[in-house]
């Protein structure tokens, strides 16, 4: 075999690999993104909470002041 034809196997693989690489990085990304949406949502639930807590809390005690 010419060394031509190794030298365009070899670039053919060196393009998979990349290609496969590039591929696992926007996988990645993918799933940082979800991951951030997720806590967002759960930082969000929690504000909510914490927010309706303090607000029977302060209606409690504007009552108790009346």
């Amino acid at each position: 075999m010419p060394a031509g034809k190794y030298f365009k196997y070899a670039i053919g693989e060196i393009i998979l690999v990349v290609i496969g690489i590039l591929i696992a990085l926007q996988i990645k990304n993918w799933n940082e993104v979800r991951k951030n949406k997720q806590s967002v949502n759960v930082s969000i639930a929690a504000l909510l909470t914490d927010l309706k807590q303090d607000t029977l809390q302060l209606s409690s005690a504007i009552r108790n002041r009346a």
